[in-house]
């Protein structure tokens, strides 16, 4: 069974990224994290196999905590979501190794995260 942690400061946000998952991924476990800094506790707390991260969170940016956790889990898989789609956005996503997905999230670009999740 994969796990999947599910990054946002906004609890919406969380449930509505488990709803969309939960349709494609019906048999995924959850974890969830508020901020950039519980979430490297969560990795290393929960061994996750995937992570989706919104950027603009209090404390730590999700590119913050994405670098520091891929810097101690090369392997983990990371989903950036931002309503800030600036050019500068995606490349440092990409340039750290996640991909980059525009908010608001939806079942389509959830499907196409998880397809790029399983392929890798």
């Amino acid at each position: 069974m994969k796990k999947l942690l599910i990054v946002d400061d906004s609890k919406v946000s969380r449930m509505v990224i488990r709803a969309h998952v939960k349709a494609v991924q019906p048999d995924w476990e959850f974890i969830e994290a508020a901020s950039g800094e519980e979430a490297i506790k969560m990795v290393e707390q929960q061994a996750p196999d995937f992570c989706t991260m919104d950027i603009n969170m209090p404390g730590m940016l999700g590119t913050d905590a994405a670098e520091q956790i891929l810097q101690a889990h090369p392997h983990m898989r990371i989903a950036i979501f931002s309503a800030n789609v600036q050019d500068t956005m995606q490349t440092r996503a990409h340039a750290l190794g996640a991909i980059f997905v525009a908010k608001p999230v939806t079942e389509k670009s959830i499907a196409i995260v998880i397809h790029h999740f399983m392929s890798e």
